[in-house]
């Protein structure tokens, strides 16, 4: 889910009435000291290890955070990641809150736990650049080369591949509003290349306190950082919807893996990509956050998996309903544009991909009863997953 949520939550100027019944339908509970994320103190632990399903051959899709959204609500829902491996490969695409955690948890890290977890890494795609995607890459940046142990200098470094610096702002939404102070004036939209430099300056006492004492290296040795060329393609506008386009990119070719993206429609996000993973062994196609997207369906044609995001509205009309209609509306609004549905995902996605697998993942909310999430059949010929993190599913 996309962070208007976490700004309505946080919003000063919102009734407390209003951001009680808000909270109270995100499925959060108030305390005297602020916000008691739903599940974070009952004894159930977090799974572990393969998540009940075991993946046999030499390529396996594994869902790491199946959250959608920026708000930490469940405990057993972390930030969206999900990671394709072949053989000993592992290509991740985004790395929400607790990504590194998940990761060390599947069985794409290596026996040492965390201080292997990305030891076998190959490459990270990011899709776009909302904070509830991108929330352990600063982690990683700062302490990968601790947890990459027994990597060999042969594998080169981890190959990074996200947006590139958007080159304009959003339009302000709804339209008329004011437009709101800018954060860093000089650099407002910078891209994966742009942010991991800026970790390198946020990160700087602690570098140079290993390096200097530990000899630890600096992170562009484990981490090689580039931004997705858009050259002829498309100039993002303040709208934000993409073009269609004619082919996908091409992005990535590591050995048997070929990655391929395109532009997806997350507006006014942009650039927001999509990924397919093509192997010997078949196809993954991962949607990242996005409405009903040609671009999508025409990448995803006749894919293994297609893992894709869902919105339930039925829960955007209950958050909306607790909130003033001069809120509550943009709010709507904003969400059922830039997100997909429910009843939109299988029938009008997957159904004319020809996808044979859909599996749904970035679940908002990610407390809604499985029941709810498999009316995505309806229109839909072929076999609906319902994601959980740790789910692994062989790709054969």
């Amino acid at each position: 889910m996309c962070d208007v949520i976490a700004r309505v939550a946080g919003d000063p100027s919102l009734p407390e009435a209003n951001r009680r019944q808000f909270l109270k339908v995100l499925g959060t509970a108030v305390t005297a000291g602020g916000l008691l994320a739903a599940g974070a103190g009952s004894a159930q632990a977090h799974p572990s290890g393969s998540g009940g399903h075991t993946a046999r051959g030499d390529t396996k899709l594994i869902l790491l955070g199946t959250s959608g959204g920026p708000l930490f609500i469940q405990g057993d829902h972390f930030g969206i990641s999900t990671a394709v491996v072949y053989k000993d490969a592992v290509y991740l695409v985004d790395m929400g809150l607790g990504a590194l955690l998940r990761l060390r948890q599947s069985s794409a890290s290596g026996e040492l736990g965390l201080a292997t977890a990305l030891t076998k890494v190959r490459g990270i795609f990011f899709t776009h650049m909302h904070s509830d995607h991108l929330t352990d890459w600063p982690a990683a940046w700062a302490i990968g080369g601790g947890n990459a142990s027994g990597r060999p200098a042969s594998a080169g470094p981890i190959e990074v591949f996200g947006p590139g610096n958007r080159g304009t702002l959003p339009r302000v939404f709804p339209p008329g509003r004011p437009a709101p102070p800018l954060f860093n004036p000089a650099d407002p939209t910078p891209g994966i290349s742009g942010m991991s430099g800026y970790l390198t300056q946020a990160w700087a006492n602690d570098l140079n306190d290993r390096a200097r004492d530990s000899n630890a290296p600096r992170p562009e040795s484990l981490f090689h950082v580039q931004d997705i060329p858009l050259d002829g393609i498309w100039s993002p506008d303040p709208e934000g919807v993409p073009p269609r386009l004619s082919s996908p990119i091409q992005v990535w070719t590591d050995g048997d893996v070929r990655v391929t993206a395109t532009l997806v429609d997350h507006r006014p996000t942009a650039p927001a990509f999509g990924y397919r993973f093509d192997t010997p062994d078949g196809s993954v196609t991962i949607s990242g956050d996005t409405t009903v997207s040609q671009n999508l369906i025409d990448l995803a044609r006749d894919t293994d998996y297609l893992v894709h995001e869902v919105i339930d509205p039925e829960y955007v009309d209950r958050l909306v309903a607790t909130l003033p209609p001069e809120v509550g509306g943009p709010a709507r609004q904003h969400l059922l544009e830039s997100h997909t549905t429910i009843e939109q995902v299988g029938r009008d996605v997957a159904e004319p991909a020809g996808a044979r697998n859909l599996v749904l993942t970035h679940l908002a909310p990610g407390n809604n009863p499985e029941g709810r999430w498999r009316q995505a059949e309806r229109g839909y010929s072929g076999r609906l997953i319902v994601g959980r993190d740790l789910l692994e599913l062989a790709i054969a």
